[in-house]
């Protein structure tokens, strides 16, 4: 028969919902037939993974890859529909290895193109689309950030996954030398700073020195609407302004928070301590937070319904 062009199994793909190798392969089956080839990926399961494809998939997992070397970390969220797929082993082993396979990936789309770390024979694509016929669920990779140290930065990226993995952090602290980037303190200090962000959901900037001037400016227009500043001189309202500025751009940083270890002493203070059994300079960088399902609207479900639409995707 002719050969099964690209356009043809673009079309299948869109039809289904399966991975471009069972289009191709369900295509040549039935020569090229898309209706046949339609019925040929449903009597073999896979074709239902499409039907699958607009549930929405807010639960799932957060989880992290770090190099052996620290060199290089990656932050992920793959979501499914349920809390029952989520603890599936099968999930979690697919979540693990597409976390150390986004270290050399720059977009989802790149990430679903690359040939499957676990099977080279099938994309990351293809194996998602496996997986989501043999759980019965929607299986969706939103989101991932890998941090690599730049050529000759001293450092070690870390992470802390929290919660059961519905929360995760990437974070990048730097050094002054290898050594110090070696030093289990300065190890532990990566981890610990990476656990702060994890427990602190307002912080979103290292220091105050890293906020943007526009969010300064937004702040300081909101505290200055405020009723209760309505009927203050200028001079005085601009004091109070001030001082509740200061106080919340602190709250939003990370080196002003209270150390959750040690409330005596700033997240600053226990880099300092650090830097003193380094006798180094040392950097928090930069991180990523993640929430699992963050600005998702997700369908509220009692536990009965949950069970229910597990045992109807069977």
């Amino acid at each position: 028969m002719a050969e099964i062009s690209a356009k043809l199994v673009q079309e299948l793909r869109q039809k289904t919902g399966a991975g471009m190798m069972d289009c191709k392969k369900a295509l040549k089956e039935t020569e090229g037939d898309i209706e046949a080839a339609t019925t040929w990926l449903r009597q073999k399961g896979i074709a239902s993974a499409g039907k699958k494809s607009d549930r929405i998939a807010a639960e799932g997992l957060v989880d992290t890859y770090i190099q052996p070397d620290g060199q290089v970390g990656v932050l992920i969220e793959v979501n499914c529909q349920t809390d029952f797929v989520a603890r599936n082993d099968a999930f979690k082993a697919l979540v693990k290895s597409l976390a150390q396979q986004a270290a050399t990936a720059d977009s989802v789309e790149s990430l679903l193109a690359q040939p499957y770390i676990e099977n080279s024979s099938v994309t990351v694509d293809e194996f998602i689309k496996e997986t989501i016929a043999t759980l019965g669920e929607n299986i969706q990779v939103r989101r991932f950030v890998n941090f690599s140290l730049a050529p000759g930065t001293p450092g070690r990226t870390d992470s802390y996954i929290h919660t059961g993995g519905r929360v995760g952090v990437l974070l990048e602290l730097n050094s002054q030398s290898n050594t110090a980037a070696a030093n289990e303190e300065f190890q532990n200090l990566a981890r610990n700073a990476a656990m702060q962000v994890a427990a602190c959901p307002n912080v979103e900037y290292v220091s105050v020195d890293h906020i943007p001037a526009e969010v300064v400016t937004k702040e300081k227009d909101i505290e200055m609407g405020k009723d209760d500043l309505g009927n203050k001189p200028e001079n005085i309202k601009e004091k109070i302004v001030q001082g509740r500025i200061e106080k919340r751009l602190k709250e939003m940083t990370l080196l002003d928070q209270p150390y959750i270890r040690d409330q005596s002493i700033s997240v600053e203070d226990l880099v300092k301590q650090v830097k003193s059994k380094v006798d180094e300079e040392i950097k928090v960088s930069r991180f990523v937070r993640y929430v699992l399902g963050e600005g998702i609207e997700k369908k509220e479900m009692s536990f009965a319904d949950e069970v229910a639409a597990q045992i109807g995707a069977k």
